[in-house]
């Protein structure tokens, strides 16, 4: 029978599920547009729960109406109404394990925190992919369907995007971090 995880351990989780939830209200991705006309670039942030730079991001809709785009806005990504939700549930889950201090729930935990960033990630990728290939055909400027990478840098026409992982991702970074460690601590239990 496995021993339970050590009270260092518990601590650990215990932080974890802390970040977790402080997550919640930090931008966790981004995309910056930048053009000769906008040289200081203009920014889409993203949160769990908000798109911010209202400004910004009505600037962007007008010139992606140029080439067919369909507008950004909040009521376009459902997912911002729900993920507050499913982190704080998983900032719950993750303080009841830390409390229970049970290896194999752990594991368990870890698993789910690993494929809910992979869903999370193709998620992001299935917007972008959704945006830049549905364009509309009657759109003043034609373009070639394009897929914005969920990390890194694309040119199209004469604006160049960087999409980006912010505070609110490197916070959970750290929370996966403060679980795993756990794992290689009380490996001989």
């Amino acid at each position: 029978m496995s021993k339970k995880l050590s009270v260092p351990s518990m601590v650990l989780l215990i932080v974890a599920s802390g970040l977790l939830f402080i997550s919640i209200f930090f931008p966790w991705w981004g995309m910056k547009f930048y053009a000769p006309q906008y040289p200081e670039g203009l920014d889409i942030i993203v949160y769990p729960y908000k798109l911010e730079n209202e400004k910004d991001v009505a600037i962007i809709n007008g010139l992606n109406h140029y080439i067919g785009m369909k507008e950004f806005s909040e009521e376009n990504f459902p997912e911002l109404n729900f993920l507050p939700y499913l982190i704080g549930g998983f900032a719950i889950l993750t303080l009841v394990v830390g409390i229970v201090r049970n290896k194999k729930f752990l594991y368990a935990l870890i698993g789910l925190f690993v494929i809910g960033g992979i869903l999370g990630i193709y998620d992001i990728h299935r917007w972008l992919k959704s945006y830049g290939t549905n364009l509309d055909p009657s759109a003043p400027i034609d373009v070639e369907p394009f897929v914005p990478p969920v990390l890194g840098e694309n040119t199209i026409a004469n604006f160049v995007t960087n999409s980006y992982f912010t505070t609110g991702t490197f916070i959970i970074g750290l929370a996966f971090i403060l679980m795993i460690i756990p794992l290689w601590k009380d490996r001989a239990q």
